[in-house]
Formats: structure tokens, C-alpha cells, sequence
């Protein structure tokens, strides 16, 4: 009888492991089959950081620390974080280890539109490279992609920290650029500071539709945006 049993309970144990095994593949199954292969995949992000929100964070966690190049060199105000290759659902990365190196001239062509060489090297490692694209081409997307998305002239040199509301970040943005829809862009935020705008952009860079990224968007009623250095002097000039 004890035999019984045990074998009994090795059996149902096999079923409810074969059951699990099963559930995986299903689930497996259900996702992108173009994981992380090169340019196979459907749209673009560009993503917008508010580089204040960025350096007064930094401050923040480490006061004592000397600040990074993005946040004692020039001043400034929205610098592109990334250009993402994306799924309908979920995105690929890292699709090429180790990643193809950039060269020098590459890097310094980037650093008119991105505030740091390790960021330069870590957006082309983790996302340009699912991308499809050469280096060279790659970082000329996302200057096209940039060239697309106008920033609203008030957010150019913010001369003191404004507190909004995400939807009024929006709705500069819709006016700034026509043919932005609301369901085209989404603002993030951390516990208190606007930390980035996300556009969607079709892989021609029109603008596009994007549920996933607009249903992740801050939901905070109030953030703060901190002021660009050296703002006011900026806002002064003719």
C-alpha cells in the first residue's frame, strides 16, 4: 500500500512538472519570435531625457561625488537618451555580443545630440544594435528621428524649476509638433521630477500609435521640472 501510494505521488508529481513544462512552452510561444534578431522589429522610441531631472537626482543620491560630464560641461535642457527599437509588445536588446565599437569620429558626431560618451556607447550597445543598421547609419537615424520632434520653445532654457502637470508637457509638445496625437507620445516621471518624453515613431519617422508606451506613462497629477543651468542667462540672450 505504501509502494502504492508513493508511486502515485511520483506519477501526479510528473504530470503537474509536465503540466508546468507545457504552461513555459505555451507562454514561450506566445512571445516576439524575432527576439533579439537584428532589425526585425516594428517601430522606434525616441526618447527625450530632461537632463536637470537626471543631474539633480545624481546630486541626490551621491552629494559628494564630482558631477558627470552631462552635468558640468554646457547646460542643457532635453538631450536624446536613445532611439529604441521596439516590438508591438516588449523590445529586443543587446542583440549583438560583444556589440560592433564605435570610433572616435562616430562618438564625437553623437555628442551633439546625446550628453555623454558612456551613454553613446551604452544606447548603441544595448539598443543600436538590434537596430539592423551600421554604426554610422544607426546614429544617422537617430539624428533623422530627432530632426522630427520639435521641443517646445519654453522648455528650451527654463530659467527656475516649474512645477506641471504631465498632460500640459503633452499638450506642448502636440502643439509644438502637428500630427503628434496623444496617443503618439508619453511623459515619464520618478517620485517627483519629469524625467524624459517618449515619441513613437514609425521606421520612416512619421509619428505612430504606441499603447504599451502611452499606458506606461507617469500618472502623477503634479512634477517638478528643475531649471536648465544657467537658464535665465540663456532666456537673457536675443
Amino acid at each position: 500500500m505504501l509502494r502504492r501510494r508513493i508511486r502515485l505521488a511520483v506519477q501526479s508529481t510528473a504530470i503537474a512538472v509536465s503540466f508546468v513544462f507545457l504552461f513555459a512552452v505555451v507562454a514561450f510561444a506566445q512571445t516576439d519570435r524575432r527576439q533579439n534578431a537584428p532589425g526585425q522589429f516594428d517601430f522606434y522610441v525616441l526618447s527625450l531625457s530632461w537632463s536637470p531631472s537626471y543631474c539633480e537626482a545624481a546630486r541626490e543620491r551621491s552629494p559628494d561625488r564630482a558631477p558627470d560630464q552631462q552635468c558640468a560641461g554646457r547646460p542643457y535642457s532635453f538631450v536624446v537618451h536613445g532611439l529604441w527599437p521596439q516590438y508591438e509588445k516588449g523590445f529586443p536588446s543587446y542583440c549583438q555580443v560583444p556589440a560592433p565599437r564605435l570610433n572616435r569620429n562616430i562618438v564625437g558626431s553623437a555628442l551633439e545630440m546625446m550628453p555623454s560618451p558612456r551613454l553613446v556607447f551604452h544606447e548603441w550597445d544595448r539598443h543600436g544594435t538590434c537596430s539592423g543598421l551600421s554604426p554610422n547609419a544607426y546614429f544617422e537615424a537617430m539624428r533623422k528621428a530627432r530632426a522630427v520632434v520639435k521641443i517646445p520653445e519654453d522648455y528650451l532654457a527654463l530659467a527656475k524649476p516649474i512645477t506641471v502637470n504631465p498632460g500640459q508637457v503633452v499638450d506642448a509638445f502636440l502643439e509644438a509638433n502637428p500630427g503628434l496625437t496623444r496617443s503618439n507620445i508619453a511623459v515619464g516621471c520618478d517620485r517627483k521630477r519629469l524625467t524624459e518624453v517618449r515619441v513613437c515613431l514609425t521606421r520612416e519617422f512619421g509619428f505612430r500609435d504606441c499603447g504599451e508606451i502611452t499606458r506606461r506613462a507617469c500618472r502623477l497629477n503634479k512634477v517638478t521640472m528643475p531649471a536648465v543651468r544657467g537658464g535665465a542667462a540663456n532666456a537673457a540672450e536675443p
